[in-house]
């Protein structure tokens, strides 16, 4: 039985509407906070996008105008020469360079994200004595330079009989790189342990837990270092000079210096055709960056944080 004071207090008071929840109300704003703040701070985003930005709309325009309006001032192609894409596709082979950079940047991506996936676990979910130390002679291995191992590297892939082969462009990735180890190690650690423990519990073996467990989980931090690695390989110029002399095996960056000799300097000065293929060299890592865009920005956001 309910007293007379528990039905007072049950009873909605008239003229008076009941209160909104909490979670409905709207966030106060921070207290001094300007909305000229903001719109400061997207001009300086804007601004600096547009500095970036003004050299590959130059690299357009410039490539876009008769030989001898190359390097005239402005922005807009006038006069308009499209042409001269079509002489540089005619002049060199570049559908077949644009082929071997895609072959070569697709195995060395791959390779070095498989690979240092693998070594990333390893660091992440075993606990073993010195693997604090054995991690920090990985990460010391990034100090050293590549012209320190450029001459033992190029020896071994001589005694095996690979140069002049594409191999040496990207089968060094198998061994994993000490950057991409460090960025998928720390995306592991922020997966929680306990998933992994009743996996086991379950009966499922290591290579199971990284394949069917942490390779899905982890694939926003794996296309990050396929895209950084990729993106290495379209415009490693130093390898495909030492280990390539058929023309036919050139990669893009190297077939770039090839037109740059040329066309370029101590050439014919028909920069227009240098710079028209400059352009067609780039376009295809724009398209996929913004292809990627999402899961990469993802991953780059979520990267390093453990918790």
């Amino acid at each position: 039985m309910t007293t007379a004071v528990e039905r007072s207090a049950a009873a909605p008071v008239p003229g008076l509407r009941p209160a909104r929840s909490a979670a409905r109300r709207p966030p106060a704003e921070e207290p001094g906070r300007s909305p000229w703040r903001r719109v400061l701070f997207v001009a300086a985003l804007v601004g600096a996008a547009v500095i970036f930005m003004l050299p590959f709309v130059w690299l357009v325009s410039a490539s876009l105008r008769p030989r001898e309006y190359v390097f005239a001032p402005g922005f807009l192609p006038l006069p308009f020469a499209p042409e001269n894409y079509a002489e540089a596709w005619r002049a060199v082979p570049l559908l077949t360079w644009f082929g071997n950079s895609v072959v070569v940047g697709v195995a060395a991506a791959t390779a070095v994200t498989l690979s240092s996936a693998w070594v990333a676990f390893g660091f992440a979910y075993f606990r073993f004595p010195g693997r604090n130390l054995l991690f920090g002679l990985v990460l010391a291995t990034m100090m050293l330079p590549f012209a320190v191992t450029m001459i033992p590297t190029y020896l071994i892939w001589s005694n095996l009989g690979l140069t002049n082969t594409q191999v040496p462009l990207w089968a060094g990735n198998l061994f994993g790189s000490a950057f991409y180890i460090f960025l998928l190690r720390q995306f592991l650690l922020s997966l929680p342990r306990e998933y992994f423990e009743a996996a086991r519990v379950d009966g499922a073996s290591y290579p199971q837990l990284f394949w069917k467990m942490a390779f899905p989980l982890i694939r926003p931090a794996l296309l990050v270092a396929f895209v950084f690695e990729f993106k290495a390989s379209w415009t490693d110029l130093l390898k495909p000079l030492i280990y390539l002399r058929d023309e036919q095996l050139y990669t893009l960056p190297r077939g770039l210096k090839v037109v740059l000799d040329r066309f370029g300097y101590g050439g014919e000065q028909q920069w227009e055709i240098v710079l028209a293929g400059s352009v067609l060299a780039t376009i295809p890592m724009i398209i996929l960056f913004f292809l990627a865009q999402r899961h990469f920005v993802e991953g780059i956001a979520t990267t390093g944080r453990k918790g």
